[in-house]
């Protein structure tokens, strides 16, 4: 039994997106952020795609961009040697935080109160939010860029991913290296799961799974295209990944099996991530584009409605599911 994914595209960006995230769920629904390179980050409705605003005042590529868990508020990372934090309910800029070099990775603590950054210069830094006039704590320690930066363990810990083939573990209240592990070749991305402390990576061709607190190895998969980023399930039941060959991909996260692979954009991916429900997942890539994909094809959610057989007027096996969205996001 073949089953159709008809993915909504999001437009709007000019160049290609390199980042995304969603908030959690919120009363008003989630919502979904991208970093694009034409220095324009968008909102948007997360189920839906529909845009809602874009974040207007950067002066160069925007490399990360996250919201707070409510989506009250936004953060991004840009070229231009600034990170900012904006309102996400208004658009407006709260504070612009000025760094020596090209910013890629921002990321609130959970209760919004601090802001920890990584790029180019090699040192990670955490502001309070409060503070706005404060100097920010400083981690050293990498050697090569830092692509990634994440709270984890409660806020008490960070996990920085770099250039230099490594990713390390610090304790904030010390401010040291609690462990680091290096890899064969530079790591393209790092997701964290705070439900059972799991951390995703991808590097070369692998998607690897270790464990947050300790950085041990739980299990890990070879693709058959360099991988750009993964993402797991909420329920951790498969994973989604994208890469080089312009495709996403659906695996059993036991058995590492390919459950589906779907080809929708038109150059390599750059992102991938679940929405907080587990319901889809979005795709950002190259050619300047989001794409929301169902986690079940065939399931009423969102834009997408269930088309039965005998409405498709089709005998054909390869159509004995179908999901269409309405309308085009």
């Amino acid at each position: 039994m073949a089953l159709r994914q008809t993915p909504l595209t999001c437009s709007g960006h000019t160049r290609p997106v390199v980042d995304l995230a969603f908030s959690c769920i919120t009363p008003y629904g989630y919502y979904l952020i991208s970093a694009c390179k034409d220095g324009k980050p968008m909102l948007r409705q997360g189920d839906t795609g529909d845009w809602i605003g874009t974040f207007l005042g950067h002066k160069g590529a925007v490399w990360g961009a996250t919201l707070n868990k409510d989506a009250t508020k936004a953060a991004t990372a840009a070229a231009d040697f600034t990170a900012k934090v904006w309102d996400a309910v208004t658009g407006d800029e709260m504070m612009t935080l000025t760094h020596r070099h090209i910013v890629k990775s921002v990321d609130f603590t959970q209760d919004s109160s601090s802001l920890l950054t990584g790029g180019q210069d090699k040192v990670l830094r955490i502001y309070d939010l409060n503070k706005p006039d404060a100097e920010p704590e400083e981690i050293s320690g990498h050697t090569s860029a830092i692509k990634k930066a994440l709270w984890c363990s409660g806020d008490r810990r960070v996990l920085s991913a770099a250039d230099d083939k490594t990713v390390r573990l610090w304790d904030r209240a010390v401010v040291s290296e609690v462990k680091s592990i290096t890899f064969g070749s530079s790591v393209s991305s790092m997701e964290y799961i705070a439900d059972g402390e799991i951390l995703v990576i991808t590097y070369g061709k692998t998607i690897a799974f270790y464990n947050a607190l300790s950085l041990e190895l739980i299990k890990s998969f070879d693709a058959t295209a360099p991988i750009n980023s993964a993402s797991l399930h909420p329920e951790k039941d498969c994973f989604v990944a994208g890469g080089d060959d312009f495709k996403v991909y659906k695996y059993d996260y036991s058995s590492g099996e390919e459950l589906e692979s779907y080809k929708g954009h038109f150059g390599p991916i750059h992102c991938v991530r679940f929405s907080p429900d587990g319901e889809l997942y979005a795709s950002g890539s190259e050619d300047g584009t989001l794409r929301l994909w169902q986690t079940t094809v065939g399931k009423t959610y969102g834009l997408w409605k269930c088309v039965l057989p005998e409405e498709l007027g089709s005998e054909n096996s390869d159509a004995i599911y179908s999901s269409t969205p309405e309308v085009k996001a």
